[in-house]
C-alpha cells in the first residue's frame, strides 16, 4: 500500500515541479511579457501532458486500467492543489490575484492538459497491443491454443 502512495505522491510532486520551473522561468526571465508568458505556458502544458502519457504507458502495461487510474487521478488531483493554491505563493503572487476567472481557467487548462496526455499515452499502448489487458488476452489465446482438447472417453 506504501508503495502506490508513494508513486501517486512522486508524480504529484513531478507535475508540480514542472508547474513551478514554468513560474520561475517566467518570473526571473520574461517578466512582463505577456506573449512569452503564455508561451512558456503553453510548454508547460505540453511538457505535463507528454509525462502523463510516459506514465499512462508504462503503467498500462503493468498493470490493469482501473488500479493505475484512480492513482493518476489522485495525483493529478494533488497536483493541481498544489499548481493553483502554492505556486503563485512561492513567485510572490496571490492565488486568487486574477480573480475568480483566471483561477478556475487555470485549473480546467490544467485538467484538460493531463486527461489529454494520460488518454494519448494509454492510447498508443491500447494501439500497440501492450496494455495489461491485451497482453492477459494474448496469454490466454496462446495458453488455450497450445494445449490439445482431451477426449473424454466413456
Amino acid at each position: 500500500m506504501g508503495q502506490r502512495w508513494r508513486a501517486v505522491g512522486v508524480l504529484a510532486i513531478a507535475l508540480f515541479a514542472v508547474n513551478v520551473f514554468a513560474r520561475l522561468v517566467i518570473r526571473f526571465g520574461f517578466d512582463g511579457d505577456d506573449t512569452v508568458a503564455d508561451r512558456v505556458s503553453l510548454g508547460m502544458f505540453v511538457v505535463i501532458g507528454l509525462l502523463l502519457a510516459g506514465v499512462a504507458f508504462v503503467w498500462g502495461a503493468r498493470r490493469p486500467l482501473a488500479r493505475w487510474a484512480g492513482e493518476v487521478a489522485a495525483a493529478i488531483g494533488i497536483a493541481v492543489g498544489l499548481t493553483v493554491l502554492v505556486g503563485p505563493l512561492l513567485v510572490g503572487d496571490n492565488p486568487f490575484a486574477g480573480g475568480g476567472g483566471t483561477f478556475f481557467a487555470q485549473i480546467g487548462l490544467y485538467l484538460v492538459a493531463t486527461t489529454v496526455g494520460a488518454m494519448l499515452g494509454y492510447l498508443l499502448l491500447v494501439t500497440l497491443g501492450r496494455d495489461h489487458r491485451s497482453r492477459s488476452l494474448q496469454r490466454y489465446a496462446e495458453n488455450t491454443a497450445a494445449k490439445p482438447r482431451r477426449v473424454v472417453r466413456r
